[in-house]
C-alpha cells in the first residue's frame, strides 16, 4: 500500500473563509458580505470580516504549513480583490494582485507548491447586481475569462489552477435551497426571488461555461510558456444502496452520484449531461449548444476531487417535485439491515466512511477514464469541538483517526486498484468561517481563538499529519 515518492501533500482553505481584511487595500464587496449581512443567515450571526486574518498573517501561515511538513497548499483568490467589481471593463487593483504574487512567491520560497482556485463562491456583488451573477449566460463567463487571464498574467510561477470550487454548492445551496449566498429559493419565507426548480440548473450551466473559457484562455495564452496544468473541483459523496437486493435503490445510488458529480463532470468528459438528469429534468436542463460543447468537453487537465462522506440510498417514487436536486430519492445514515455510514460529527450532512473514499476513487477513475487526480479536500469536524475546553480542542484524536484511516483507504486506491491521484489537501489548515454555520463549526487542524486575536495552535492531528504519508508514500 504506497503512494508515488512524487506525491504531494498538504492543506486547502478559501479566500472568504480565511482571509478577513474585507474592507482594506481595495477590495470590493461580495455576495458572501451582503448575504451574511441579512440577519438569520448565518448561525452565529457572524461574518467573514476578520475570520483568520490571513490576508495579514501570510508569514505565520507559511511557517505553520512548513513546520507541518506540506509540499503544496491550495488557496483561493478574492475576486473583489483584483477587480473590486469584477467586470471585464472595470478597474484592476493593483494592490490585490501584488499581495498574491508575493504570497506565491513565499510559498514557493518555502518549498510549498500552489494551488490556486480562481473561485471558491465569494462572487463579486456588483456583478450581482449589474446582471444577476452567475444566473447570465452571457455576460459571467467573459467576466471570469477575463479575470483569469489577468491573474494568469500576474502569476505565472503558478503551475496548479482550479477554475471554479464545487459548483454544485453555488447552484444548489445558492439558487434551490437558498442556504448559501445569493440565497435564491422559490421558498418564499426565506427569500422573496428564486426559482428552485430551474435556477440552479441555469447556474450550473453558466459555470461550466465560464470554466470551459478559463480553460481555453490558459491552454491557448499561458500553458505554452507557463507549462502548468488547470481543472475544475467537483463535490460528492460515496453511495451504497440502503437495499442492496432491491435494483431500485441499486439504480439510485448510481443516480445520486451522476446529479451530484457527472452534472459536471460528464459535460467536461464527454460533453453532455447525465441521461438520467435529462429525463428527470427535461427543459429545465440548459442544452449545450455546439460551440459551447466545444469549449466545455475536454477542458480538465486533471480532476479536483473534494470529498467528505457517504450514504445510503432509497430509491423516490418515481414523482419527484420539481424542486428535487437529488434524482428522485432519499440519503439515509443507516441502512435497511442497520449498519452505520460512520459516527456523527457537528456538520449534519458528514459521518466518516473512508471505504467510501476508495469507493469514489475508483467510480470516477472508471467513469472518466483515469484521469489524474488531486483531492482538494477532505476532512472532518468533530461533534461538539467548539464547546470544549482548548486543551480538549488540541487533542483531536477523532480527526486524526479520520484522516489515517482515508489517507490509507486513498493509497490502496492507487497501488492496488489503478486509481491515478497525484496529491492531496486536508481541509482544512486552521478553523475558519464555516460559511452558514459561521464560527460554531471547526474543520482545522490548527486551533484558531477567535476571542484571543486569531492566535494558532497547533491540534494533534497537525502534529501528526506528516507521520501519516511518510507511512504510504515511497522514499526515492
Amino acid at each position: 500500500m504506497s503512494l508515488p515518492s512524487d506525491f504531494l501533500w498538504g492543506f486547502a482553505t478559501a479566500a472568504y473563509q480565511v482571509e478577513g481584511a474585507t474592507q482594506q487595500d481595495g477590495r470590493g464587496p461580495t455576495i458572501w458580505d451582503s448575504f451574511c449581512a441579512v440577519p438569520g443567515k448565518i448561525a452565529d450571526g457572524s461574518d467573514g470580516s476578520v475570520a483568520c486574518d490571513s490576508y495579514n498573517r501570510t508569514a505565520e501561515d507559511i511557517a505553520l504549513l512548513k513546520r507541518l511538513g506540506s509540499t503544496c497548499y491550495r488557496f483561493s483568490l478574492s475576486w473583489a480583490r483584483i477587480i473590486p467589481l469584477g467586470g471585464r471593463n472595470d478597474p484592476v487593483n493593483q494592490a490585490g494582485i501584488d499581495h498574491y504574487v508575493k504570497f506565491v512567491d513565499d510559498l514557493l520560497e518555502a518549498g510549498i507548491v500552489p494551488f490556486i482556485t480562481l473561485l471558491h463562491w465569494d462572487v463579486p456583488d456588483e456583478l450581482d447586481k449589474r446582471y444577476g451573477g452567475l444566473l447570465n449566460r452571457e455576460e459571467f463567463p467573459l467576466d471570469f475569462e477575463n479575470y483569469a487571464r489577468v491573474v494568469y498574467k500576474s502569476i505565472p510561477k503558478c503551475k496548479n489552477w482550479i477554475t471554479f470550487n464545487e459548483p454544485w454548492c453555488s447552484s444548489i445551496l445558492g439558487y434551490s435551497t437558498g442556504f448559501f449566498a445569493p440565497g435564491h429559493t422559490s421558498n418564499r419565507d426565506k427569500s422573496p426571488v428564486g426559482d428552485s426548480s430551474r435556477e440552479p440548473w441555469i447556474v450550473g450551466h453558466n459555470l461550466l461555461l465560464a470554466h470551459g473559457r478559463a480553460v481555453k484562455v490558459y491552454r491557448e495564452e499561458f500553458k505554452p510558456t507557463d507549462k502548468g496544468q488547470i481543472g475544475i473541483t467537483l463535490n460528492g459523496d460515496y453511495t451504497y444502496p440502503w437495499d442492496p437486493e432491491d435494483p431500485r435503490d441499486v439504480e439510485a445510488a448510481n443516480r445520486k452520484i451522476e446529479f451530484a458529480i457527472s452534472w459536471f463532470a460528464d459535460p467536461v468528459y464527454f460533453g453532455k449531461y447525465p441521461d438520467s438528469m435529462r429525463k428527470q429534468l427535461g427543459d429545465r436542463l440548459p442544452e449545450f449548444t455546439p460551440e459551447e460543447v466545444a469549449l466545455v468537453k475536454g477542458s480538465n487537465d486533471f480532476y479536483g476531487m473534494n470529498h467528505y462522506t457517504a450514504d445510503y440510498v432509497k430509491h423516490g417514487d418515481g414523482n419527484p417535485a420539481p424542486e428535487d436536486f437529488l434524482g428522485d430519492l432519499s440519503t439515509h445514515a443507516y441502512s435497511k439491515n442497520g449498519d452505520c455510514i460512520g459516527p456523527e460529527t457537528q456538520s449534519f450532512w458528514l459521518r466518516p466512511n473512508p471505504e467510501g473514499f476508495r469507493g469514489l476513487l475508483n467510480w470516477l477513475s472508471k467513469r472518466y477514464g483515469y484521469p489524474p487526480i488531486y483531492v482538494t479536500e477532505n476532512g472532518t469536524s468533530i461533534k461538539g469541538e467548539n464547546d470544549l475546553k482548548e486543551a480538549e480542542i488540541l487533542e483531536d484524536v477523532f480527526r486524526y483517526n479520520y484522516f489515517r484511516d482515508y489517507v490509507n483507504a486513498m493509497a490502496k486506491a492507487v497501488s492496488e486498484d489503478g486509481c491515478n491521484v497525484r496529491g492531496y489537501m486536508a481541509w482544512s489548515l486552521m478553523d475558519n468561517f464555516e460559511w452558514a454555520e459561521g464560527y460554531e463549526t471547526r474543520f482545522g487542524v490548527t486551533y484558531v481563538n477567535y476571542a484571543d486575536g486569531q492566535q494558532r495552535k497547533e491540534k494533534y492531528s497537525a502534529r501528526k499529519m506528516k507521520e501519516i504519508f511518510d507511512a504510504v508514500i515511497e522514499k526515492d
